[in-house]
């Protein structure tokens, strides 16, 4: 039975066709969005893929086969072959069927199932089989403590994700702290969702979020849960001072427990903050065949107090370094916060196994409908090279066509138009490349921050921008991350990293905290048309095309 309302074409490779112009495109998608990723999104056709670690995120969160199942034939334009309503019950059916226990007789774990046919194929995969030990009975095999981690992703690999039911140590106690403030009903859910009751299941995950949604209160209300010695995992120091700000603004803790790990200080209290970029810091005078611990040393940091929780910011840019180290401390209990787990490197299964599945997710645009995000429109600017540009342009190297384009002449004067055209408003001018944002500084007369500008000049700038005494700020990629300027309501990017989607959204997330007035935000792009940054921007539009987001298009003379 066929329905030519419906936007879904569901199709025999777990792969789905989207018509936007469908009259219930805008239900579909956000069902869609809870177990499959988006591919493709040109104007008329979204492509979406089902994958198996999606299906698995999906699992974890909450939704069952069925659910998945209504979804795709509830909105299917055309019948959906069985075999693909197949697949995604047996790709959601085996997430949980192996699981991660504490085995009391021999002080160590067990991976447990009911099916021993189930069993005996793992424990003969060649990345398992190393990670495993004597065979308990049948339904047992033991596994080492310190091999829980690496077990997991081995698991993941094998296409066998295990539900981690091995418990945690509690860590040095957090007494007495209370949280003041009140959570929202979808931040009081999200954390419902991770701790889980305290049990043994609960704990660890990924809560995925917008930003200005407030994952940082929600971060404070796990700490305050879990009323332990709490790690926090930062992409900055200026972030690392927003995360003390707001832990004496919204707990009970005094100064005197809270610590900064970073480049300019090392002080471990009952909550400390560390940075990425201290941890994975690398001592280049210890030989490059040297144990991991040696070349960053810094990563002791895990092992320095009895942690019970390790709460990860931005847990989509987690680097190398500290991946290994989380796989050593699965005991620990472990939060994620982002905006979204996408990851230009394909980590996304590392993430899943190292620090726990997705628990919970909120559209953007659902927030955006009640009020708690500022609503948004995105517009992409294409301007044109000059001849001469061109020609240098079609002579260049694959490597220099990026930055050719990017830098672009024309779009200096396209940038100018639309400050004064927001004269009034508080504009972020975002960029990549350093040499384009000091021209674009000394032509808008604006300060320009970037990765070289001492963190007193950032943090002054920031403050300055906040209290309304600079209206145009232009910054490098460090407005990626984790900074907090709530007034900020336009942003313009000149010009980007390649087509990373994890950056668009990062940068939409700088102008999204609602508005005092309840006003709109507006996010720019000025793109060089016929260029590698015209493809590069659609592949950038992509995630935010899954939020529901669509861009204008306007061919800028």
């Amino acid at each position: 039975m066929t329905d030519p309302t419906n936007p879904l074409i569901v199709q025999a490779d777990l792969s789905v066709l989207v018509e936007v112009a469908a009259p219930r495109y805008e239900d579909a998608r956000g069902h869609l969005a809870r177990f499959a990723e988006l591919e493709k999104s040109p104007e008329h056709i979204h492509t979406y893929r089902i994958s198996p670690l999606s299906l698995w995120n999906a699992a974890a969160s909450g939704l069952s086969a069925g659910d998945v199942a209504a979804a795709l034939t509830g909105f299917a334009k055309y019948p959906v072959a069985p075999a693909v309503l197949s697949q995604v019950h047996d790709l959601m059916g085996r997430y949980g069927r192996l699981r991660l226990v504490a085995d009391h007789d021999t002080a160590g774990l067990a991976l447990v199932a009911n099916e021993v046919a189930l069993l005996e194929e793992v424990s003969r995969h060649k990345q398992v089989a190393p990670l495993l030990g004597d065979r308990l009975d049948g339904n047992r095999i033991a596994v080492r403590r310190g091999d829980r981690g690496a077990l997991k992703q081995a698991l993941v690999h094998a296409g066998w994700p295990a539900a981690d039911e091995a418990g945690y140590e509690e860590g040095n106690p957090l007494d007495h702290v209370e949280l003041c403030a009140e959570l929202r009903s979808y931040q009081s859910d999200a954390l419902a969702a991770w701790w889980r009751d305290g049990a043994l299941e609960g704990g660890s995950g990924v809560l995925v979020l917008p930003c200005g949604a407030g994952k940082t209160i929600i971060g404070l209300g796990a700490l305050v849960t879990g009323g332990a010695h709490t790690l926090i995992i930062v992409t900055s120091v200026s972030s690392a001072r927003q995360w003390r700000r707001e832990l004496l603004d919204k707990t009970t803790l005094t100064e005197g427990q809270i610590g900064e790990y970073s480049g300019q200080r090392k002080d471990i209290r009952p909550v400390t903050i560390a940075t990425y970029n201290v941890l994975t810091w690398d001592d280049r005078q210890v030989d490059r065949e040297a144990d991991m611990f040696e070349r960053h040393p810094h990563l002791a940091l895990f092992d320095q107090q009895q942690w019970g929780l390790i709460l990860y910011d931005e847990v989509h840019l987690l680097p190398a370094p500290v991946f290994r180290a989380t796989a050593r401390i699965q005991a620990v209990r472990r939060l994620g916060l982002t905006a979204t787990l996408v990851r230009e490197d394909g980590k996304e299964p590392d993430v899943f196994s190292l620090i726990g599945p997705k628990r919970y997710e909120v559209p953007w645009r659902e927030l955006e409908g009640l009020g708690w995000i500022a609503p948004a429109h995105c517009s992409e600017l294409r301007v044109r090279l000059g001849d001469e540009d061109r020609l240098r342009y079609a002579l260049a190297e694959p490597s220099e066509r990026h930055h050719i384009a990017a830098t672009a002449p024309a779009k200096l004067a396209v940038l100018e138009r639309l400050v004064a055209q927001h004269r009034g408003d508080r504009i972020l001018v975002i960029g990549q490349f350093v040499d384009q944002l000091e021209r674009v500084a000394a032509r808008l007369d604006a300060p320009l921050i970037t990765g070289r500008s001492s963190q007193k000049t950032r943090d002054e700038r920031f403050e300055q921008f906040r209290a309304g005494e600079l209206p145009v700020l232009v910054v490098s990629k460090i407005a990626n991350f984790s900074i907090d300027l709530p007034e900020a309501n336009v942003a313009i990017q000149v010009s980007g990293q390649f087509g990373s989607r994890q950056e668009e959204a990062q940068r939409l997330g700088r102008i999204m905290r609602p508005k005092s007035d309840g006003g709109q935000a507006s996010f720019y792009s000025i793109v060089t048309a016929e260029t590698v940054e015209q493809a590069f921007a659609l592949n950038r539009q992509r995630f935010l095309a899954e939020q529901g987001y669509s861009y204008d298009i306007i061919d800028v003379d």
